[in-house]
């Protein structure tokens, strides 16, 4: 394999040359299969023998090249042979005769991830690099279907070999590449140290995936490059105007957790939440449950509303109210009760209320999302969130599988997280995980400006998202339309501003007007992919065909795929026919073939490595032919009571655009039983205690406390330090310390609680924390040291 890496800051730009060969005596059927990573997108494959060629090329009426070559379905039966789930590229490429070889070249772009110290990280696909190894979730598909044999299980020895160069350029200049293989030293290509390459030095590793980080000058958390566009592309156009390349990561500082925060938090619940969230009969009343938690948590300063959406789109509140023990004690009133007759589901009225719902200044707006099934109109609510994407993050939850990828695709979308929440697991642990996350503080009221020369403006794709939260970072493609009227400014200047803890803060960059980059388009062609996902939820669910042609549009002319368009292999013979042998995948004079980007769905079938298995011509042929056959005559079953007794077999609909992709509900478990029992256990034995807390983290001294701690009232009284002036700092302390006398068992479910508790004692009387400490270890039987009340 020759793999040559372009990374222009946080974009890169992969082409990669793979030769196969067939060393068997034996002619196999080939398959070619790219799992796709995370922000990555194909833009070019193209695969060649000595007699033939086969180009993959993007089409647009999917359902007319379906008809046209006869056999699209052929990749369907692939969708649950893989033992992992996720989207992959595939192409059929016939018959490879012993001692022939056949050459592919692949190109494609991927987003990096920036690491908290600024580095670019770059890992290089399996498939390029296909180490043995066991296989855990981390991968997407095994190393290489294609050939169906390329190692085998047991042989730790590398069956080919790989030349990998890097490209590397910023007009900030490199500073240093790290790698966790053997390189070449470092070589500048550039005065000013904006360009450099790096090289694999001798063989690859057989253990690990390639990884590189590459650090940046001006280590700042703003930058703006400028990527030239394509000079036969006509201006105004996509690829024919500059893009820049922005990145945001402001730095914001870690907030001491239970502190006043800022920040709107909205919950719409339905009735299995509601009824998930119930705990055992221990728990005096529906106070002792997840969603008690989960508000009991919530830090003072913020906002907050409850939506329960089944029953009606009306939230508790009219608007998002301040966070008070008022305010929380008449929400929990105000819940309906789990036995009460709700409606049909109605979250895209729901979504719809609370946007057209006011957002407190300067609290960064975060909706908890739960959802039972999924909903009727998925395609809709995606394409809502969609629209008020840069103004709020979703953490959405479901409880069945089919709801997964809505939850995974609302909070993809946002920025935000999904989890997968199945019938025997705890909702307590894990809403509350991100909670914690939730509660990062932000950078709010984020926004862009542009100062540049006279006649130049600049288009933002997308919109620039209203808050960015701590650990984030924005990768946003900006356009440059127009023609400059002043061509000696040579630098433009965008501006960041946004506030942190009420404070203004504002960053200035330049960047060079004159268009970066070596003609890949990466950046153009990832703004391309960018687009296309803002606009696929509304061509598919809105009304009026113009999203639909934009989208086609723009997939057509930069080579990035969408649901509107397909790939097709376009078969080009060079001397004489390829596919010569009877049983041969493709027919002779067939030109177009099947070559799709498919959702594998993911059997779970244990398994070691990918196995070596030789395969006759024709076998792989007959066993899809057989998969389809019984899957149409399954089909033809199932639909008799719906169509009566037919004559003739009913042409199946064509498939339905979708902007949801397939997720795998494994992947978000979170709790397994025994953790589900222990975290019952845990629920069960604290809710009480928790359900006596108040809104700003303290206990009163009253005889609710002393049943929980199990403890004599009187004696809890007279054992007050003499120091003590308010009871209730005496019954806060007993309170955390009862939490930590079975060695932080509690830690997980209680730690926000926790840290609001200990931030009140320490506003209220830190003087005395030591000699109530002291006194509460001896009544309790525990040994709670002092570090826990920040002593």
């Amino acid at each position: 394999a020759v793999v040559d890496v372009a990374i222009q800051d946080y974009v890169a730009d992969v082409a990669a040359e793979l030769i196969y060969q067939n060393k068997s005596q034996t002619s196999m059927e080939v398959l070619f299969a790219f799992p796709l990573g995370p922000h990555m997108a194909i833009y070019s494959f193209q695969a060649r023998s000595e007699d033939a060629k086969v180009q993959a090329m993007l089409q647009d009426e999917v359902q007319h090249l379906h008809e046209a070559t006869g056999g699209w379905e052929n990749l369907e039966y692939l969708r649950d042979q893989s033992q992992y789930p996720g989207e992959v590229f595939a192409c059929f490429l016939g018959t490879l005769s012993p001692s022939r070889e056949v050459v592919v070249t692949l190109r494609y772009v991927q987003e990096l991830p920036r690491e908290p110290d600024g580095a670019a990280h770059f890992v290089l696909p399996p498939t390029l690099h296909p180490y043995t190894r066991l296989y855990g979730r981390a991968s997407a598909l095994p190393r290489a279907m294609f050939l169906l044999a390329v190692w085998n299980c047991g042989s730790s020895k590398l069956h080919y070999s790989l030349l990998l160069t890097a490209s590397l350029q910023s007009p900030r200049g490199v500073v240093n590449v790290q790698a966790n293989f053997a390189l070449t030293p470092l070589i500048y290509t550039a005065q000013d140290h904006s360009t450099a390459q790096v090289s694999l030095a001798g063989s690859p590793p057989h253990q690990h995936d390639l990884e590189l980080l590459v650090y940046y000058g001006d280590p700042t958390a703003v930058s703006a490059v400028v990527e030239k566009g394509d000079p036969g592309a006509p201006p105004g156009s996509l690829l024919g105007d500059p893009m820049v390349l922005v990145t945001l990561a402001p730095s914001i500082p870690e907030a001491v957790p239970g502190q006043h925060q800022s920040g709107e938090f909205i919950f719409l619940l339905n009735t299995t939440f509601l009824e998930h969230a119930q705990v055992p009969p221990q728990s005096r009343d529906r106070d002792g449950d997840s969603l008690l938690f989960l508000l009991k948590s919530l830090p003072l300063g913020c906002y907050f509303n409850i939506y329960c959406y089944e029953e009606t789109s009306v939230g508790i509140y009219p608007q998002s109210v301040q966070y008070t023990q008022d305010n929380l004690t008449e929400a929990m009133r105000r819940i309906p009760s789990t036995g009460s007759s709700l409606g049909d589901s109605n979250l895209l009225e729901t979504l719809r209320s609370v946007y057209n719902t006011p957002r407190p200044r300067r609290h960064p707006r975060q909706l908890f999302i739960f959802m039972a099934g999924l909903p009727a109109d998925k395609e809709a609510i995606a394409a809502e969130v969609c629209r008020h994407r840069n103004s709020h993050r979703c953490f959405s939850f479901c409880f069945s599988e089919d709801s997964a990828a809505l939850a995974m695709a609302l909070a993809e979308e946002t920025g935000g997280e999904a989890a997968y929440v199945s019938s025997d697991s705890s909702m307590s642990l894990v809403v509350l995980k991100y909670l914690k996350q939730a509660l990062k503080p932000a950078a709010e009221g984020v926004s862009l400006s542009w100062t540049l020369p006279r006649g130049l403006e600049v288009e933002v794709l997308g919109g620039t998202p209203q808050s960015i939260f701590q650990g984030q970072h924005n990768l946003l493609y900006a356009q440059i339309h127009g023609q400059a009227q002043d061509t000696t400014v040579a630098k433009g200047v965008m501006t960041l501003q946004y506030s942190l803890d009420g404070q203004d803060v504002t960053y200035t960059t330049e960047f060079p007007l004159c268009p970066q980059g070596d003609g890949r388009l990466a950046g153009h062609r990832l703004a391309a992919r960018c687009l296309l996902k803002r606009l696929l939820p509304e061509a598919v669910s809105g009304p009026g065909e113009e999203p639909r042609h934009r989208a086609v549009e723009i997939s057509l002319t930069s080579g990035i795929i969408c649901p509107f368009t397909s790939y097709v292999g376009v078969r080009t013979p060079q001397r004489v026919t390829w596919y010569q042998r009877p049983l041969a995948l493709l027919p002779p004079r067939q030109s177009l073939i099947p070559c799709q980007i498919i959702e594998l769905h993911g059997s779970r079938i244990s398994s070691c490595y990918p196995k070596s298995i030789w395969v006759p011509p024709g076998w792989l042929t007959a066993v899809r032919a057989s998969w389809l056959a019984l899957r149409q005559l399954t089909r033809g079953i199932a639909a008799l009571p719906q169509r009566g007794a037919c004559s003739k077999a009913c042409k199946p609909p064509p498939p339905f655009f979708s902007s949801l992709k397939y997720v795998d509900p494994m992947e978000f478990v979170l709790c397994s039983s025994i953790l589900w029992r222990w975290c019952t256990e845990a629920v069960a034995k604290c809710q009480e205690l928790v359900a006596l807390q108040k809104a700003d983290g303290s206990w009163a001294l009253s005889s609710g406390l002393a049943s929980v701690l199990e403890v004599d009232e009187d004696e809890i009284k007279g054992k007050m330090p003499d120091e003590v002036v308010e009871p209730s700092i005496w019954a806060t302390v007993l309170a955390v310390t009862w939490l930590h006398r079975h060695d932080a068992c509690y830690q997980d479910l209680c730690e926000l609680l926790e840290a609001k508790a200990v931030t009140w004692l320490c506003s209220q009387a830190e003087s005395q924390l030591d000699k109530c400490l002291e006194t509460a270890n001896t009544l309790l039987g525990s040994s709670v040291k002092p570090s826990v009340f920040r002593l």
